[in-house]
């Protein structure tokens, strides 16, 4: 039995949806008729995450390179270098 979720547009709360492709990791977008947005439903940046900022620091204290940060973090490396120089200025 198949239990389905009411979704609800994330910028004016219609229930008024179509489906409207897929991203490039496949999750499925959606369209709304009232607004005619279009959004994820799960909708989730790696580098604002909870903990990101300071497994960079801890791989970094480790001597990896950038691009092996980014890879195994799942972010691009310019976050990477972006969040290194940001704690060099701030010290």
């Amino acid at each position: 039995m198949k239990q389905y979720t009411q979704i609800e547009c994330r910028y004016c709360q219609s229930s008024d949806l179509v489906k409207n492709g897929h991203d490039e990791k496949g999750t499925q977008r959606y369209r709304c008729k009232s607004c005619r947005k279009s959004f994820l439903v799960d909708y989730t940046y790696n580098a604002w995450k909870p903990g990101i900022k300071e497994q960079i620091d801890a791989q970094t204290i480790n001597s990896s390179g950038v691009r092996d940060i980014g890879r195994n973090l799942k972010i691009a490396k310019g976050t990477v270098i972006s969040h290194l120089k940001k704690k060099r200025l701030n010290k």
